[in-house]
């Protein structure tokens, strides 16, 4: 018999891969599409810069709360409903603010529809985790992201930027993916009877409740890691504009090429991840990457030639997406009922919605150079703690195997 018959872990099929890599498209559409929804609230609301980027800041951090806070509903039988009435939420809110009915209803809808977007994000982000292969499935719902993203951000400036270019855009998205929701792949739970189970759960090995007490440790620190990863990512690429100008002395038309290929170098490590699957595990390839990121972004900050920021920016973004992946594959790997990688994205949008204070605040209080310093050492420290959790998720991988079956929790008895 072969692992695949073991492992409790759905194989990827059309419907599947649809809708769980669609909303998690969805879900991060706000925050893609950020720098023309300001445009669209400047021209359609009539708001200044840092008005309407204070709204988007409402938008994502709304986004972030919902994620977060459906999470134990999307682990479980409850993922379709919660998907559903995110993308629902979604569609109405956005369909508002597209029309414009007027500055306040506008802005509530914005912030309300990054609501429903972190449902949509919370069910894409736990069914990520029933699909096998984390690895893979990871890289190949990144790759799916940017593809969509950079599609989308060439075809709307052609359209033009407008309330209902960019709103209607995602209110579409969220009513096309509506009925695609019902697809969102769940990993078989063994259940022999709620009484067998429950007593199952009483009975469990000393062993098994320390394993379990483990995996809940690890993924309760890979969030926060993620958190504190997210905000000295994001800070370089906050501030990628105006240290390459202030430092290196990058013409605008030369910054947006710099930020171009970086994006494309996000493209080539999701494609590697995805012909390299799971060869290497996890613990070796984040040990060398958040090392290598670490000083990328330091030489980024120090560093005062053209050339040479040009090129460590986007290898940085490079390295960038591949840890990035890789913290969702070891989310989803821990739990594949979704415990983990539920909320991780929200996580994640948490430290980046932040990113951009904290960020101007170390450049300004320490200059370029101490502010490399700090987002470096930051990396740094991630390395050891980030190496035991993925060690802890690969042993989870192995006992499912071993087992043929997923993790029972205690809510799916309940059930």
């Amino acid at each position: 018999m072969t692992v695949a018959d073991h492992d409790a872990r759905l194989s990827l099929n059309t419907r599947r891969a649809i809708s769980t890599f669609g909303l998690s498209v969805l879900g991060l559409l706000t925050a893609n599409l950020l720098p023309f929804m300001v445009i669209a609230l400047e021209q359609s609301v009539g708001l200044g810069v840092t008005e309407a980027g204070a709204v988007m800041t409402g938008c994502l951090l709304a986004t972030a709360v919902a994620c977060v806070a459906t999470t134990r509903l999307a682990e479980g039988s409850r993922r379709v409903l919660v998907a559903r009435l995110g993308l629902a939420i979604s569609a109405v809110a956005f369909a508002v603010a597209a029309f414009n009915p007027g500055d306040v209803a506008t802005i509530l809808a914005v912030i309300v529809g990054g609501a429903g977007a972190g449902g949509a994000l919370s069910s894409s982000g736990a069914a990520l985790a029933a699909l096998r292969n984390p690895n893979r499935m990871s890289a190949a719902n990144g790759l799916v992201n940017r593809g969509v993203v950079t599609i989308v951000l060439a075809v709307v400036p052609l359209i033009g930027i407008t309330s209902g270019s960019v709103f209607g855009l995602v209110a579409g998205a969220s009513l096309a993916l509506l009925f695609a929701a019902t697809w969102l792949p769940r990993a078989p739970i063994q259940t022999g009877g709620s009484v067998i189970a429950a007593a199952a759960v009483l009975v469990a090995k000393p062993a098994d409740a320390r394993a379990n007490r483990t995996v809940t440790i690890a993924g309760i620190a890979l969030l926060i890691m993620y958190a504190l990863w997210a905000i000295s990512e994001d800070s370089v690429w906050a501030l990628a504009g105006v240290m390459g100008a202030d430092q290196s002395g990058l013409s605008d038309a030369g910054l947006g090429l710099v930020l171009s290929a970086s994006s494309a170098g996000g493209l080539v490590a999701a494609i590697a991840l995805i012909f390299i699957g799971d060869k290497l595990g996890r613990a070796v390839p984040l040990a060398i990457l958040l090392i290598a990121g670490g000083a990328l972004k330091l030489i980024a900050a120090l560093t005062t030639d053209p050339t040479v920021y040009t090129t460590v920016l986007i290898a940085w973004n490079t390295a960038y997406m591949a840890v990035f992946l890789l913290f969702i594959a070891t989310a989803a790997a821990l739990d594949a009922n979704g415990r983990f990688s539920g909320p991780a994205i929200g996580v994640y949008l948490f430290g980046s919605s932040f990113s951009p204070v904290i960020g101007g605040w170390l450049a300004e209080t320490f200059g370029y150079p101490g502010f490399g310093w700090v987002i470096a050492l930051i990396s740094w420290i991630l390395v050891v703690p980030m190496v035991i959790v993925a060690r802890i998720s690969t042993r989870v991988e192995r006992r499912e195997i071993a087992d043929g079956q997923a993790p029972v929790s205690t809510e799916e008895v309940s059930r």
